[in-house]
């Protein structure tokens, strides 16, 4: 049996936990349990039926906002009441923080960033990338449960059409054990979709400027369906932009179908988190930026004149 930790944001279960229950319906290793944590969550443990065979709904107006010891608390007696094989995390934020906690708990395999993952010989093998993309290496995991995180936007997500029956879990959650309280969350102004789950990146570099220039990327992706706003390092650091935005070894690791990038060099720390786009854009001044190694399609022009004819020409096509 397989249990998967679904995430949740703004009352939508995310793309990624999908992706990983579609997977875990597909492995061979029985059943396949979804554990999904929060406050009032009885309603998105509804829309998780046809992907799960039991789904395990765990409510607490504690648990409204994500806290590391009392998710992975709830995560750990879930794991100890339906004895799973193995446990999928997707390769989030929250994931990559919590999948860890909870191995460590119960002294298990542990493998992270996984974009494939099978059964052989009744093991479970793992694949991962290494040296920032370079290389991929497999893992065959030895202690259950095996506890992984896939990363998000590599597998398909496929309806199962199982008949899935939620039960009601009561784990006990006290004060002591969220560690510390949330106070608040500041959003960014912009709603934007989040990079790790658009189908296409559009990303900018030093190239862009200034920050009012990122304006222009923002109208491509109004343009373009299920996109959104990437940025390298060196944009971010420069204050341009937010965060949440980066692209990189130190920002977030991306697998869209298409990435656009304009102005951005393409240093190793930014490849290893863009590689493994299906389709790779560059649009750079310099015939010898490194990006132009790892894109399929390379134009050596300013992005300033090509911009707008790509936006008109876009404009005509959706």
């Amino acid at each position: 049996m397989i249990l998967v930790f679904v995430e949740h944001r703004d009352g939508k279960v995310r793309k990624g936990s999908f992706e990983i229950l579609s997977v875990a319906g597909k492995l061979g290793l029985g059943e396949t349990h979804a554990v999904i944590v929060g406050k009032d969550v009885k309603t998105l443990a509804e829309s998780l039926k046809d992907w799960a065979d039991i789904i395990h709904c765990v409510e607490n107006p504690l648990l409204e906002n994500y806290s590391t010891t009392a998710f992975k608390r709830v995560v750990f007696e879930i794991a100890k009441r339906t004895n799973p094989d193995a446990i999928l995390f997707s390769a989030s934020s929250l994931g990559k923080d919590l999948a860890p906690r909870v191995s460590a708990s119960l002294g298990s395999s542990f493998a992270s960033d996984c974009t494939n993952i099978r059964v052989e010989n009744g093991k479970l093998i793992s694949t991962r990338p290494i040296y920032a993309g370079k290389a991929f290496l497999e893992i065959e995991l030895k202690n259950k449960p095996y506890v992984l995180t896939l990363r998000p936007n590599i597998f398909p997500v496929e309806n199962l059409s199982k008949s899935g029956k939620i039960e009601i879990e009561s784990v006990e959650i006290s004060e002591e054990d969220l560690g510390c309280k949330v106070v608040g969350i500041e959003r960014a102004e912009e709603a934007t979709l989040d990079v790790t789950e658009a189908d296409i990146v559009v990303s900018g570099g030093r190239g862009m400027k200034g920050p009012e220039n990122f304006a222009l990327l923002r109208e491509l992706c109004s343009i373009l369906p299920n996109c959104a706003v990437g940025a390298s390092r060196a944009a971010v650091d420069a204050g341009w932009i937010d965060h949440q935005h980066q692209v990189g070894q130190t920002g977030k690791v991306v697998s869209p179908n298409l990435y656009i990038a304009f102005g951005i060099s393409g240093s190793i720390q930014h490849l290893a988190g863009m590689s493994g786009s299906k389709v790779i854009v560059a649009v750079n001044k310099d015939p010898e930026a490194p990006i132009f190694k790892v894109a399929n399609y390379g134009l050596i022009s300013d992005l300033f004149e090509v911009i707008p004819i790509l936006k008109e020409e876009l404009k005509k096509l959706y």
